[in-house]
């Protein structure tokens, strides 16, 4: 079947247009001439073999220009390209080197791009150089020498150390020694009053301790936001003690009641035995009297004269247990 002509025109304009948008795709043109009117040096082919590496002229191309508007003859096409290829964000890196010049802030290509690869946002902390941000520590409670809690918060005012953002620590890092210099501020002051009175002094003793070494930021100020009274710690740890000294104290009667009751015990038991013997040596002695009798040793008289003594031992006996206001009548 022949195609007729108005099929071939069709045909024609549907491959001129993908031709057209193949070649716009692959060569921005309007990229190139932006870069053009812009005073940036780069050619079609350039452009051409972006795309082929993979490289967006979309990304690259603005920022050259913007590099090149800011004064930045540094920032080369070579050197974007191998940053965007090494996973890097172009446009933080451009727009931080564009501020930190505005600024005048020393900041290398190759210091922007070290600090981006590393994980920073490297025009966060420009930013943070020129307008430095303030960092709210969380409540810390540190207790007086007089046993006094106090709830100490403060505001730090930080600003980034460029030279520092590789390698150094983050805000974390500040508000941990922070919160030990705020503790061991409060608890070499003598009485918690004089902490309440001078709130300032926590402030100087921190600052001088040097806090921002190795790490990303520089202290600027530590100001004090608010202090509260907490417990009485002191008080309440004399109070567990003289609680576990009564403890104590209270085991050790209860040892001495239980040894006592023990030995009470044990001396009823001997006396127990004691009288069991007695009864025992008792029933001996009439025995031990027939015996003397039968035999001759011991006579009647001799007999009767113990009988007696033991009548007169029990009468005597009787009355010692013989109450005298029994006698007399009176109660």
């Amino acid at each position: 079947m022949l195609l007729t002509d108005p099929m071939l025109i069709a045909l024609s304009g549907l491959l001129a247009i993908i031709c057209i948008a193949s070649f716009f795709h692959f060569v921005p043109f309007f990229l190139w001439l932006s870069a053009k009117v812009s005073g940036v040096e780069i050619s079609l082919a350039q452009l051409f073999l972006m795309r082929i590496r993979n490289v967006p002229p979309g990304i690259i191309v603005p920022c050259l220009i913007e590099a090149h508007k800011a004064g930045l003859q540094s920032i080369t096409r070579d050197k974007l390209e191998a940053h965007y290829m090494t996973g890097g964000h172009v446009q933080r890196v451009v727009h931080a080197l564009v501020s930190a010049s505005k600024a005048n802030i020393d900041l290398s290509f190759e210091k922007a791009t070290a600090i981006d690869l590393a994980g920073r946002d490297v025009f966060e902390a420009v930013q943070t150089s020129v307008n430095p941000k303030v960092i709210d520590t969380p409540p810390v409670a540190a207790v007086a020498k007089n046993g006094i809690q106090l709830i100490a918060k403060a505001r730090v005012t930080v600003r980034a150390n460029i030279q520092q953002l590789v390698g150094g620590a983050g805000e974390d890092t500040i508000l941990a020694r922070v919160g030990e210099g705020i503790v061991s501020s409060i608890g070499s002051a003598e009485t918690h009053e004089l902490v309440l009175e001078n709130p300032d002094s926590i402030s100087k003793l921190v600052l001088s301790k040097g806090l921002d070494a190795g790490t990303a930021y520089e202290i600027l100020s530590i100001d004090i936001a608010d202090i509260d009274v907490g417990k009485n710690i002191g008080a309440t740890l004399q109070m567990d003690q003289a609680n576990a000294d009564k403890n104590i104290a209270q085991a050790k009667a209860e040892e001495r009641r239980a040894m006592a009751v023990a030995t009470e015990q044990e001396m009823k038991a001997r006396a127990q035995e004691a009288r069991a013997e007695v009864i025992q040596a008792e029933a001996e002695v009439p025995k031990a009297l027939a015996q003397a009798l039968r035999e001759g040793n011991m006579g009647f008289m001799d007999y009767y004269r113990l009988e007696n003594l033991k009548g007169d031992t029990s009468m005597r006996d009787a009355i010692s247990k013989i109450n005298p206001n029994d006698i007399l009548g009176k109660k």
